[in-house]
């Protein structure tokens, strides 16, 4: 897509540290890290949204990311990692990607959820449960 800066690394038009190029998606350094060794993995496709990657693009994308969650903790002495995405809130670029972040213990991360919250009790609870799997598409 012409001005996604995403869609101008998958083409070599800009410039990135990449760390893979298959046909899966392009993995890249990320310009502001979290720690350093945070990669981004993007599908070679312009999609906002998880929920527009095509269902046969699924297996391969994801084995991208799964592969690049064991090289970075590999490849950096890492303890983990922290693989997250952000789907239209917070995504400071609008392309699909999935950060790889490397984690050690008591590297300061808090993580990405906060702050927390409770639930009243197991009704209220349920009641969520039942909305999400309500809106689950058929067969999911």
């Amino acid at each position: 897509m012409s001005g996604c800066v995403f869609c101008g690394i998958v083409a070599g038009e800009v410039p990135a540290f990449r760390v893979a190029d298959t046909a899966d998606g392009v993995a890249f350094l990320d310009t502001r890290p979290v720690f350093r060794g945070h990669v981004l993995v993007v599908p070679r496709v312009h999609l906002v949204t998880l929920a527009e990657l095509p269902a046969e693009l699924l297996p391969g994308y994801f084995a991208m990311v799964q592969r690049l969650a064991v090289a970075v903790e590999t490849a950096l002495g890492a303890g983990g990692t922290f693989v997250a995405m952000n789907n239209k809130v917070s995504q400071s670029v609008p392309h699909l990607h999935t950060h790889v972040v490397p984690r050690t213990k008591g590297d300061g991360l808090r993580g990405f959820f906060w702050p927390r919250t409770r639930y009243a009790d197991d009704t209220e609870a349920q009641r969520y449960a039942d909305r999400v799997a309500a809106a689950l598409p058929a067969g999911a």
